[in-house]
């Protein structure tokens, strides 16, 4: 089991790797936001970035899945062409209703009128996303990673530049940020032209479009679903507060990219991993381990960033500016719950390969669903009593209500023995470690009482250890990694 388990963690960091590397450089606009915006202007872009997101799953319509799908990978490109010319005609049709009403549409998102030039940035950054997406599936299609994952790349480091262009050299303040996105949007789809010159051509097949039409029409409920999960409390906490609020929110979230990182690199390589050892004998017990060994690595880096963010706030990054400038520290409360509420989500991505395997992927649909619902009430419910903390702990909620639905369905049609008493035996080493914290190390200062918060941090393994958690065999591997590591350093 320990063979298939490492390699589950070597496939991982492979998968991971230009995940980590495009979080990481866009985390780098983080600092540059809160040095640059005030908490108002970053409520505002975050908020109209919010609507973005939403809109971008009207713009696709499941049309490059359903491309993927229909694709004969041979010399008749009518399979691309048709997908191409319908994103390209929503697409026109949908931004140029946005530019013509930008104004009105500004007045209803709450953006001040004397910005609605944003909401027309908005609607060409969206059009040109959306017509990279056929070519970005031809690239994953035609198995061309480098490219695809080098215009990834391109695209962060250019939208970083631009960013820095316009916010501190030529100072264009909230205009510069979509500015940037606009340029960057249309620099992509240049370097995906020579995907077009190759592939595309003047036809449309009319008998093709109505099967991709029934296949990616579907998905658009599920795709909402998800974005709402993740995005929704940004326009309700404006709504209810203002655009500081968000702003401050914002920056916090955001700090969540540690844990979201983790569950991105963990779902890149689960996916393949169950599929593939499906056949196998003793699967489930594998599954099962999975899902433990996960939740104990996802817990120390929990415990982490709740013992160190005020640290992680504050270092230095240039010529003693903190990564993110203190007028948003007042919500660095909300990390620990938004880093919990990944977590959560991690289990609800190892909770997929139940369902998958049974074939019954309606139920992640409707998972989502209800995981969507649950957040839009409780920011409703949760926001007017504690603002900020209120959304965070919306978006808390709504992951365990996914994760917990998720696991109730897949039990009827793929059932896991997952490992419920070592799973509960952790829970309570992590509530012992945290309440342990909330009970003698707050309030914390930044780089104040280190030795106490690193001591509280170690009480986490050690009660693991002291209270029988790992087997005699789980023990044997423990010495053994640690032993390479000795050597290695």
């Amino acid at each position: 089991m320990f063979g298939e388990l490492k390699r589950l963690g070597r496939e991982t960091m492979v998968y991971g790797l230009s995940t980590v590397v495009g979080r990481l450089l866009n985390f780098l606009l983080l600092p540059l936001y809160t040095h640059c915006l005030s908490p108002a202007d970053y409520g505002v872009v975050a908020t109209v970035f919010t609507y973005i997101a939403i809109c971008n799953i009207l713009y696709s319509h499941g049309m490059d899945f359903a491309f993927m799908r229909f694709s004969r990978n041979g010399k008749d490109t009518g399979d691309f062409s048709t997908p191409f010319w319908s994103m390209l005609a929503t697409s026109l049709a949908f931004s140029g209703a946005i530019h013509l009403c930008a104004r009105p549409l500004a007045v209803l998102a709450l953006v001040p009128p004397e910005l609605s030039d944003i909401i027309r940035y908005s609607a060409w950054i969206m059009a040109l996303d959306a017509l990279c997406l056929v070519p970005f599936a031809e690239l994953r299609l035609t198995h061309k990673p480098a490219a695809y994952a080098g215009i990834k790349v391109a695209n962060i480091v250019l939208n970083i530049a631009l960013n820095y262009v316009f916010l501190v050299r030529v100072p264009m303040g909230i205009r510069g940020v979509f500015l940037a996105s606009l340029i960057t949007a249309a620099a992509t789809f240049v370097m995906v032209a020579p995907v077009l010159w190759m592939r595309l051509e003047a036809r449309f097949d009319r008998s093709l479009y109505p099967q991709l039409l029934r296949f990616a029409l579907p998905l658009i409920p599920a795709g909402l679903a998800a974005m709402m999960v993740q995005v929704i409390d940004r326009p309700i906490l404006q709504r209810l507060t203002d655009d500081a609020a968000v702003g401050i929110y914002q920056a916090n979230y955001r700090l969540g990219i540690f844990m979201m990182m983790v569950v991105n690199m963990f779902d890149a390589a689960w996916r393949p991993f169950f599929i593939q050892r499906a056949a196998e004998p003793g699967h489930k017990e594998i599954f099962a381990r999975v899902m433990t060994y996960f939740v104990v690595t996802a817990s120390l880096l929990f415990l982490v960033v709740t013992l160190f963010i005020p640290d992680i706030a504050a270092v230095n990054i240039l010529r003693g500016k903190p990564l993110i400038h203190p007028a948003y520290w007042a919500g660095l409360g909300i990390v620990p719950v938004v880093t919990l509420g990944y977590l959560f989500h991690g289990i609800h991505v190892n909770l997929l390969a139940p369902v998958t395997l049974a074939k019954r992927t309606d139920l992640v649909a409707c998972a989502t669903g209800i995981g969507a619902a649950v957040s839009i009430l409780s920011n409703l419910l949760l926001i007017p009593r504690w603002g900020l903390m209120g959304a965070a702990s919306a978006t808390l909620l709504s992951y365990v209500s996914m994760s917990a639905a998720l696991f109730l369905m897949a039990r009827r049609v793929y059932p896991v023995s997952y490992e419920y008493r070592r799973l509960g035996h952790l829970a309570a080493c992590l509530v012992l470690s945290v309440f342990a914290f909330w009970t003698w190390g707050r309030p914390i200062a930044p780089f104040e009482h280190v030795p106490l918060r690193l001591a509280l941090l170690a009480s986490f393994p050690a009660l693991l250890l002291l209270t029988g958690f790992f087997d005699a065999e789980e023990l044997s591997e423990l010495k053994s990694v640690l032993g390479r590591l000795r050597g290695r350093s």
